[in-house]
This record gives C-alpha cells, sequence and structure tokens, in this order.
C-alpha cells in the first residue's frame, strides 16, 4: 500500500484512520483518487474539503457506525461506498461483540478492494450487476447443526464471523496446523475464486492454466476428500500451501492470494524507502520496488524482490517474538503460476484479453442507490457451503 498523508497538513496517515492526530483534521479515504484526505464535516450534503480543491464528497452512510471510512462523490447516487455497497448480510448486532468483528471484517474487505483498484480490475456488486456481481455474506453460526463456511459461490463469498475474532481464528489456525490463517488472507483467497471465473474460465488462458495448474475439470468433492485422506507427500515441490494441492481451483486461489500479498507488500516497502544493504550475503543493496503492472513478467521480481523483503519481515517478527508474518517457501514452479496470474491481470486491465462477464440479464431492475442492509437477516442463515 502506498505511504499515506493528511491532505491539509501532510502529516503521515494510515489507512484505517478516521482522524489527523497532527491538524485534528477528520479523515476520509476517497477510492477514486486512492487518496485520504482532510474535510470539515458538514451537518448535511459534501463535507468541505480542506487543504486542496477537488471532487465534493460525502461520508459513506457506514461512517455512522464507525465501521467504514471511505467516501462517497457527492454528486453520486449512492450512500455507500463502493466497497459496502458489496455487502449482503452482516451479523446481528444486539450482541455488542459482532460489531467489532463486523468492523474487522469491512476493513480488510476495503484493503481487498484497494489492491483490486490498484490492479484495475472491476468489482461490480450484485445489487447493480446480478450475473457478474461480488456480494458479501457475513454470517454468524447460531445452531451447532448448521455449519456456516467460508467459500465462494458465483460471486458471492461467505464468511464465519469468527475469523474476525482473533482468539478463535488462532485456535482455528492451531487446530487445523496451518501456518498462516488471516482475515486479510481469507478475503483474497475468496475472490480468487471469483477472478478465475471472469479471467480464466471459459477465456484463451485456460490451456496454459491446466499446464501449470491442472484440470479444473477434476470432481471437486473427491478431490476434497482425498486431500483430507492425505496430501501427496511432495507437496511442498509444487504448491505454495498444503491446501493449494487439493484442487487446481484451490491451487489457483491460494496462489492468487499470494500474488496480492506481493503486490501490497512490495508497494508498502516501496513507499517506506525500504533499503536492504545486506539483502543477500555477499549481494549488492537493494532498493524495495513495487510490481510494475505492466511488466511483460515478474519471475525476476519475485526473486530479486520479494523474496529477501519476506525473509526480512521474518526476521524482524522473530526479533519481536511473534510469529513469522510470510511462512511459506516459493518454490520455481510456484514462482511460474505466480507470473502466470501477473499476466492475466495485466492482460485483463489493459483490455488485451477481454474479461468474462456475462451479459447483463434482461428484465433484472438496477437497484436503487439507497438500499439498507439488512442486520436484521443476519443471524438465521442455512448452511453456506464451500463451492471452491
Amino acid at each position: 500500500m502506498k505511504s499515506l498523508i493528511c491532505s491539509r497538513c501532510a502529516n503521515r496517515v494510515f489507512f484505517e484512520n478516521l482522524r489527523c492526530e497532527n491538524c485534528g483534521a477528520t479523515l476520509g479515504y476517497a477510492p477514486e483518487e486512492q487518496r485520504m484526505l482532510a474535510f470539515e464535516p458538514l451537518p448535511e450534503g459534501a463535507w468541505r474539503r480542506l487543504g486542496e480543491p477537488g471532487t465534493a464528497y460525502r461520508p459513506c452512510v457506514n461512517r455512522q457506525a464507525e465501521v467504514c471510512n471511505w467516501m462517497v462523490p457527492a454528486q453520486g447516487r449512492h450512500s455507500h461506498c463502493m466497497s459496502c455497497r458489496t455487502t449482503h448480510t452482516i451479523p446481528e448486532l444486539a450482541k455488542p461483540e459482532n460489531h467489532g468483528f463486523w468492523a474487522s471484517l469491512e476493513q480488510a474487505k476495503r484493503r481487498l478492494f484497494y489492491t483490486l483498484i490498484e490492479l484495475v480490475l472491476p468489482v461490480p456488486n450484485k445489487l447493480e450487476d446480478p450475473a457478474n456481481g461480488l456480494s458479501f455474506e457475513f454470517l454468524e453460526e447460531v445452531d451447532p447443526e448448521v455449519r456456516v463456511l467460508t467459500g465462494h459461490d458465483d460471486g458471492v463469498i461467505t464468511l464465519n464471523i469468527v475469523e474476525a475474532d482473533d482468539a478463535q481464528r488462532e485456535r482455528i489456525r492451531m487446530t487445523m496446523h496451518e501456518p498462516y490463517r488471516t482475515l486479510l488472507g481469507h478475503f483474497r483467497h475468496e475472490i480468487g475464486h471469483y477472478y478465475w471465473d471472469r479471467l480464466v474460465r471459459g477465456t484463451p488462458w485456460i490451456d496454459e492454466y491446466r499446464s501449470l495448474f491442472g484440470d479444473e475439470r477434476a470432481d471437486y468433492a473427491e478431490a476434497l476428500k482425498q486431500h483430507y485422506a492425505g496430501p501427496p507427500m511432495d507437496w511442498p515441490q509444487r504448491f505454495i500451501s498444503v491446501y493449494a494441492s487439493a484442487h487446481p481451483w484451490e491451487d489457483w486461489a491460494e496462489t492468487w492470494s499470494h500474488y496480492l500479498h506481493m503486490v501490497d507488500g512490495l508497494e508498502t516497502a516501496a513507499s517506506w524507502g525500504m533499503r536492504l544493504d545486506f539483502a543477500s550475503p555477499g549481494g549488492p543493496p537493494l532498493a524495495a520496488a513495487a510490481i510494475d503492472p505492466g511488466a511483460e513478467s515478474i519471475q525476476r521480481t519475485v526473486v530479486d524482490q520479494w523474496l529477501p523483503v519476506s525473509q526480512f519481515i521474518n526476521a524482524m517478527d522473530r526479533s519481536l517474538g511473534a510469529h513469522d508474518s510470510y511462512p511459506f517457501i516459493i518454490v520455481e514452479p510456484v514462482v511460474r503460476k505466480l507470473d502466470f496470474i501477473h499476466r492475466v491481470v495485466r492482460a485483463a486491465a489493459s483490455g488485451q484479453v477481454a474479461m468474462n462477464f456475462r451479459p447483463r440479464q434482461a428484465g433484472v431492475p438496477v437497484a436503487p442507490a439507497a438500499v439498507a442492509l439488512p442486520p436484521a437477516a443476519a443471524t438465521a442463515k442455512p448452511t453456506a457451503t464451500r463451492k471452491r
């Protein structure tokens, strides 16, 4: 992520900030500009923009609930920001802890959307584009007999809100013997399934995809059954994670997630001016550089940039007594898969290869701008099953 500053006083601020601690200005993030802006809040309509002229904005309606700091163009018809418009179901807010879980989920989703906007990938919502849009269901498990599983199904991404509870998520991570489990990681993985449908399925990429990841037409349920019976012993030589070895769809989603890790991580390192004088023993100094979205290949970037930066981050984690933030080993087959994903994204963003979007359904009306989120609907929901 880029380094952010207050547009009034130029003090460093952060993506989640609501207020500049230096000058006291109210802050709001404008995704259309990919910048944090300073405002003077006004009782109604657009907020007064401070420090510079420009597009007029008003806050996302979910700022009232203290779960969003994104802005909406004042002349637009929407009351929710582009991220909140994709949220269909939120947890029952009668439970005080659920409000904090909802806020954490939305915060992670906004970080996901930041990267997708940087990659020039579309993020439509199902209210306005039912055939191609995204919809997020944040569900609570209220009946022990009805499980809520995190997963993706035709643009609908379900997350069990227990994943927003740090203690519970760590317990699950330990129980599942996973080296890595984060809320943002869940979002990045599940959105990978959505973009497989949009960028690979039925496109000229499918043959190369199958040569690298395998044939996705293999029976998914049977593949998962075999995976949980025991993954292949040689999975570290071919996959980024043990779960990636379960099925070609999961290999794509796990690798996609790591591509987003890498894109955001290197942009952060570069924006802070990170320099490693001893990136490798006896090697030259390394100035961190963001991934070039127009690069024809990123194989050298993975090896020369991401590996030393991630090793440095892990070394700092250990110095602070924390778990490794990036507990993965990237082998040559994974480098080629990451490079493939980069080339797919590059071709889609530049228009070289058309994205796989279905025509809008005839007769399906566009939803009104101010559709309220339905908090009461969040507690009772049938079991959410993982399509992939």
